[in-house]
């Protein structure tokens, strides 16, 4: 009797928290995207994030939902440059204000070691791409956690292996 008893309790614990889990979750994703809004001036609603680990580096992109959207198109152009700008200069701002913390995984380490790699912003025909590279290993382990916390905060799918570049 006793582990059925034990087993009751567990499933009724799974079965109380699941809903408030959920709630909790869905809540979080909103501050992430009220956040977001504020921060990087566009809807998170209406454009998609993507971070790509490269075997030399990385990318962050985001683009428009609905090619037609011409305000958050202009308000990711005018983001991303920035950001490839603050993040060469080792500012890590932006993303502990999106993330609501003052530790991003990976954060303090790219700033550290901010001269060793490069930031190139790219526009694309539906937003832009920060592209990413570096030669050094370091730098190279601090920008994959960086960017594999990316992927799940913002609950993108996208990949945590690095990949050739270009695929």
């Amino acid at each position: 009797m006793r582990s059925s008893s034990r087993f009751v309790t567990a499933a009724l614990a799974l079965a109380i928290s699941t809903p408030l889990f959920a709630q909790q979750a869905a809540g979080t994703a909103q501050h992430l995207d009220a956040r977001g809004k504020h921060v990087m001036g566009f809807d998170q609603q209406k454009t998609a994030h993507h971070f790509r680990l490269y075997e030399d580096g990385g990318a962050i992109e985001v683009s428009v939902k609905d090619k037609a959207d011409t305000e958050n198109l202009a308000a990711i152009r005018a983001h991303l440059p920035h950001i490839a700008t603050m993040f060469a200069d080792g500012q890590f701002d932006a993303p502990m204000l999106v993330h609501d913390t003052k530790n991003v995984p990976g954060a303090a380490d790219l700033a550290r070691l901010k001269s060793r790699l490069q930031y190139n912003f790219v526009e694309t025909p539906t937003g832009g791409r920060v592209d990413i590279a570096t030669t050094d290993k370091d730098a190279l382990a601090a920008l994959h956690t960086f960017l594999r916390f990316q992927i799940t905060d913002h609950q993108t799918g996208d990949p945590v292996t690095p990949a050739k570049r270009g695929r």
